[in-house]
């Protein structure tokens, strides 16, 4: 099994069921437990579940609600995130824009994020 094999190369590894059962705020605070110092956030637009996000390549049943991956990405509040992408948008697949609708706005919300982040300059 593919995960199991990650997890044992000592990777922290969350599958969807995995978050079906920890729930938004479970997942974030194992977030919080395993993040030290600066950290990048690459999200696979393809967690989702195609009812929200049918424009990408490799889609799955089952996968997070737009509301939950919105509410993730904002409760990455307070670490430090120093860079952020979204991927695996593919456009000519979004026949209704609404893969590229919630990647533009999680863009958003990231950079919301990160704006929080930066320490107002010293006068």
């Amino acid at each position: 099994m593919v995960v199991q094999e990650a997890r044992d190369a000592g990777l922290n590894l969350l599958t969807a069921d995995d978050f079906y059962t920890l729930g938004v705020a479970g997942t974030l605070e194992l977030i919080r437990q395993v993040v030290s110092g600066p950290v990048y956030v690459s999200l696979d637009i393809d967690c989702v579940d195609p009812a929200y996000a049918p424009g990408t390549g490799t889609p799955e049943v089952s996968g997070l609600t737009s509301r939950e991956i919105v509410a993730l990405v904002r409760g990455l509040r307070g670490l430090p995130i120093v860079g952020i992408d979204v991927v695996e948008v593919s456009p000519p697949y979004d026949q209704s824009e609404i893969t590229c609708l919630l990647a533009a706005n999680l863009v958003y919300e990231f950079l919301e994020v990160l704006a929080e982040g930066r320490e107002a300059p010293s006068p």
